[in-house]
């Protein structure tokens, strides 16, 4: 039986929102996964075995006590709300979270961190190409292995260690900035800065993420 992941995703009100969303489902469908798509302010699926947080809008700085900076990005209240129920949701019951750029932000807020809300030289639309190195002992060198690999990157939003979210760790970085995540506290809650579903910009390690994802949302925890 194929695990149910509860993938939250932005408003399907542009031609490039449609097909980053069928990107998404894409990656997850091919991993093993049935997809229950989670629009900004709809019904919350009643079980499901994962969630996966997708890329987006910038989070709403309230959520962590920030006043709103100059080039803050568009911000979406109501998904922010919605995902910041889910992540509760999960995490109360140790279920597999995979958050992608937006979606690493949020688990870094919503596990009581920050955001550097604008970074100069980082366009949100553009692709940038670089390598990253996952650290030693943690669950992304675990799935990736340790060798370094190419990532895109599609944010004006960051984390350094000044950010991180206590009970976080680190898992890469590039120039200071913070790429990937985890919490060691739960099975599977990791966090990519890049989008590897995006297929044609990253490497083939980057994108062995979703398999190891689903393959953890297969274990018989379900919220019901």
């Amino acid at each position: 039986m194929k695990p149910r992941i509860a993938l939250t995703l932005p408003r399907p009100d542009t031609t490039g929102k449609r097909a980053a969303r069928k990107r998404y489902i894409d990656a997850l469908e091919a991993a093993g996964a049935e997809v229950i798509p989670v629009d900004p302010g709809g019904a919350l699926p009643a079980s499901f075995d994962g969630l996966c947080l997708s890329g987006g809008e910038d989070v709403d700085p309230a959520r962590y006590a920030a006043l709103p900076h100059a080039k803050l990005g568009v911000v979406d209240r109501v998904r922010d709300a919605t995902e910041f129920d889910l992540v509760t949701s999960a995490l109360s019951a140790d279920l597999p979270i995979l958050g992608i750029c937006r979606g690493f932000q949020v688990l870094n807020v919503a596990l009581g961190g920050t955001l550097i809300q604008h970074l100069d030289g980082h366009e949100a639309d553009a692709h940038a190409r670089h390598e990253i190195e996952p650290r030693p002992d943690t669950l992304l060198a675990e799935i990736s292995g340790r060798a370094p690999f190419a990532v895109n990157s599609r944010h004006h939003q960051a984390v350094t260690d000044r950010e991180l979210a206590p009970g976080l760790r680190a898992s890469a970085y590039v120039d200071g900035l913070v790429e990937g995540l985890e919490s060691p506290g739960h099975r599977f809650v990791v966090g990519v800065q890049w989008h590897p579903e995006r297929v044609d910009e990253v490497e083939g390690p980057a994108k062995r993420i979703f398999d190891a994802f689903v393959a953890a949302a297969r274990q018989p925890v379900t919220i019901r």
